[in-house]
């Protein structure tokens, strides 16, 4: 695990390769995996495989959601914030496990925040996801993940980059650097 957070780096440009059936089972897997307070399990997700849909996620934001213009695969986080008030952070996890489960398998991706951020003047980023994934108007969309094959595969961090600084010890304030 700690091999795959060294070499995880976010990707905004991917290669043509589809993703096989297999691949994606195995996301589909991962995500109903992830921890949730509670275990109330406030998410959903959407698996986006047509192009044209694809490419109508990248028109999200105005900027940050460009890369999904080359993924070959976009994973759309809803939640329903009645099931529980911690929606957010059980979104977020199921994020990083679908991250980290697709280094595992070889993909690399990229996150897109929708929550809180516009679409246009009129409109709110997961409201137009909404509207265009047919969402119900009561669910939040405040993540999209696209994946795929990398163009070209960066360097993770090197450990000297690391910001060790806000590492502490015991408590705030007190730095540790091992």
């Amino acid at each position: 695990m700690l091999e795959i957070l060294r070499n995880r780096r976010s990707v905004r440009d991917f290669t043509p390769e589809s993703i096989n059936t297999e691949t994606i089972d195995a996301l589909r897997e991962a995500v109903l995996r992830a921890p949730t307070s509670r275990n109330r399990q406030p998410w959903q997700f959407i698996f986006v495989e047509q192009k044209e849909l694809i490419e109508d996620l990248a028109k999200s934001k105005s900027h940050g959601t460009r890369f999904l213009e080359t993924a070959q695969l976009a994973l759309v986080i809803v939640a329903d914030p009645e099931v529980s008030d911690v929606w957010v952070e059980d979104c977020s996890i199921a994020a990083i496990v679908a991250q980290l489960a697709a280094e595992n398998l070889g993909l690399k991706s990229c996150w897109g925040q929708l929550r809180l951020r516009a679409h246009d003047d009129q409109t709110s980023a997961s409201g137009y996801v909404r509207e265009l994934l047919n969402i119900p108007a009561n669910m939040e969309v405040p993540i999209i993940i696209g994946f795929g094959y990398p163009q070209e595969i960066p360097s993770g961090h090197p450990r000297e980059s690391l910001p060790l600084e806000k590492l502490h010890s015991n408590r705030f304030g007190a730095f540790s650097s091992s």
